[in-house]
């Protein structure tokens, strides 16, 4: 489904807003200058008064770090409902990572990649009401978590044989009935019990549609970033985000292009990969970059022991023959003992 709805138009037009940052500072008396007369202090212990000249030894130049900043636009798209993505700095555009777009272009050449990702919902079900196909990609976006494609593409079709792809079918239809359906997709007991939750606040908040925001998907039961850009993008065909999962934070930090605020620090988690990415990538390479380094992650980027040797972008890569030399020496290790 995600390649046919690449081939897609989409007819919303996008507009850049700038997005600035803004501090505050308490404020405080000139530290760098002292009162003519001071008054006689009271006696204390000469640890206490040494603890309390040195809070006092601030510099001109430190105090300069807490003063308010010029503001200036950062470029990134409009965002605005990232509700968990306010106030931690992440605005601040950063400069794109040299070569890049060779590295995109040379992954898309890679004949032996034909993407392997898919969400379940593809052109057969072009049949479904607007209103059912959203909910069905929600529901394909919720089994799809930290599941293999083909379990949860196989969870969600025998939902939908069963006509239960919808808030309605979702609410009247047994718990027990929604788990045996949807096994053996990961935590399918705790998923069938967030459908059941998620159809209620469908069908009393949004007329059995889903939200069409990300903030009010993110406040639903067992969505987070990634499924909530997805069904933002499949659903309602409104790019507001990168889907970045496993693959796409693996592959971006091997590449070294993306890092943690003011450090040159690997992100830690897809939700900082996403950040870090968003604050360079243009907007138009959003939707393609997560099908093209899933599929490039699951043939030859592969978690471990990447296939460097057969990967045409390696000379752009600083991770290239690292990982796989280390794997390799470690098992020799481990083989001599």
């Amino acid at each position: 489904m995600y390649r046919t709805l690449l081939r897609m138009p989409i007819t919303r037009s996008f507009t850049k807003k700038s997005i600035l940052q803004q501090g505050q500072v308490q404020p405080g008396a000139d530290l760098s200058t002292s009162p003519p007369n001071p008054a006689p202090e009271p006696r204390v212990s000469a640890g206490r008064k040494r603890q309390k000249n040195n809070a006092l030894k601030i510099s001109k130049e430190e105090t300069k770090n807490v003063l308010p900043f010029e503001h200036k636009p950062s470029g990134l798209p409009d965002i605005e409902e990232l509700s968990y993505n306010k106030a931690n700095g992440s605005a601040v555009s950063s400069e794109p990572p040299a070569n890049w777009e060779k590295v995109l272009e040379g992954i898309r050449k890679m004949k032996t990649l034909e993407p392997v990702y898919s969400l379940g919902v593809d052109e057969t079900d072009s049949s479904l009401p607007p209103k059912e196909r959203r909910f069905a990609v929600l529901l394909s976006a919720l089994l799809s978590s930290l599941t293999k494609d083909k379990v949860a593409d196989g969870a969600l079709q025998r939902l939908l044989q069963n006509g239960l792809h919808t808030a309605e079918a979702i609410d009247k239809a047994d718990e027990a009935t929604i788990k045996d359906l949807i096994y053996p997709v990961a935590f399918y007991t705790r998923k069938s019990c967030n459908m059941k939750k998620i159809a209620k606040i469908c069908l009393t908040k949004y007329d059995g549609d889903i939200p069409s925001s990300l903030d009010k998907l993110l406040a639903l039961p067992g969505i987070g970033p990634k499924m909530a850009n997805m069904v933002m993008t499949l659903g309602w065909f409104n790019v507001q985000g990168i889907c970045v999962d496993t693959h796409v934070h693996r592959i971006c930090n091997r590449l070294g292009w993306v890092t943690q605020p003011g450090t040159k620090q690997k992100t830690s988690s897809p939700e900082q990969t996403r950040e870090a990415l968003q604050r360079w990538l243009p907007k138009e390479e959003w939707v393609r970059i997560n099908p093209l380094l899933v599929g490039f992650g699951q043939t030859i980027c592969t978690p471990l022991r990447p296939c460097c040797g057969m990967c045409t972008v390696s000379e752009f890569c600083p991770s290239a023959f690292k990982e796989s030399s280390t794997s390799s020496s470690k098992s020799k290790k481990s083989g001599k003992r």
